[in-house]
């Protein structure tokens, strides 16, 4: 199945920008009539709603893709080969980043209770003279 999709992600790219405008079009009519169909009870097929929607967003994707100029690397043919990933890459230096600053918010409010204790004894010692 994945090759399957595959294939139909390779469809799409090789497809022009006009191409690309009008087979979106055509989905986006054949999702809203399959929406409309499903509302008046004369259809229950949900499997192709989801396809239609998935080939909407891949459509979309290839058009943003050739609009910024971004190409894609070709997957490898096996599945031995490793696969170049830069979407995993960015995910990583996230999660890495966000490490980092959860541990400074917790050192802040470490440090505002020492300040907050500090005060609290300096007004005791106050108070008693």
């Amino acid at each position: 199945m994945a090759q399957q999709q595959q294939s139909m992600a390779d469809k799409v790219r090789n497809l022009t920008a006009a191409e690309l405008h009008a087979r979106e079009h055509d989905q986006s009519e054949q999702l809203f009539k399959l929406k409309f169909q499903m509302k008046m009870g004369q259809t229950e097929s949900v499997k192709k709603l989801r396809e239609l929607r998935k080939e909407i967003a891949r459509i979309k994707t290839v058009a943003r893709e050739k609009e910024l100029g971004i190409a894609r690397a070709a997957v490898p043919a096996s599945p031995d080969q490793p696969v170049h990933n830069a979407k995993a890459k960015k995910v990583k230096k996230a999660t890495a980043a966000k490490k980092t600053t959860t541990a400074k918010p917790a050192k802040k409010a470490k440090k505002a209770k020492k300040t907050t204790k500090a005060k609290k004894a300096t007004r005791k010692k106050t108070e008693k003279k």
